[in-house]
């Protein structure tokens, strides 16, 4: 069997998570219930970064490594965007840097949420159901 597709298919998945790790929340300015997909993300990576758990994407991508005579990686960040999108030197700077655009699309979340709920406040949040409409609701 060849491992290749499947090492293609674990690195997709891999930016796939890093750019939904960024990029997430500002999906949730749009559709919020994103946010609870984008916390868990969040918190996942923290505890990848912090050492408390193994990322089962590298763990896969080893695995496949190893099935197709490869060495393995020592992690995914580590093989593929240090020292080949950013310095080793700038590690703590881009986590850093992930963390406030995290921030800041948690911020913008919130400012969005708390919007819909004036604005559903003010407009007012009984609604009727108009028979004559063929019974879609209408805003009383």
């Amino acid at each position: 069997m060849r491992y290749d597709w499947l090492l293609d298919v674990i690195l997709a998945l891999h930016f796939g998570y890093l750019a939904f790790l960024v990029l997430g929340g500002f999906l949730a300015w749009r559709w919020p219930r994103v946010f609870w997909v984008h916390a868990a993300a969040a918190v996942w990576a923290v505890l990848i970064v912090a050492a408390w758990v193994d990322c089962p994407l590298t763990w896969a991508e080893n695995w496949a490594r190893r099935r197709a005579g490869m060495a393995p990686v020592s992690g995914f960040i580590d093989h593929y965007l240090t020292n080949v999108v950013y310095p080793a030197r700038y590690l703590q700077e881009v986590r850093l840097a992930v963390a406030l655009v995290i921030l800041v699309s948690w911020i913008g979340v919130y400012v969005r949420w708390r919007r819909r709920r004036r604005a559903k406040a003010t407009t007012g949040d009984t609604t009727a159901i108009d028979a004559g409409r063929g019974g879609r609701a209408a805003t009383v």
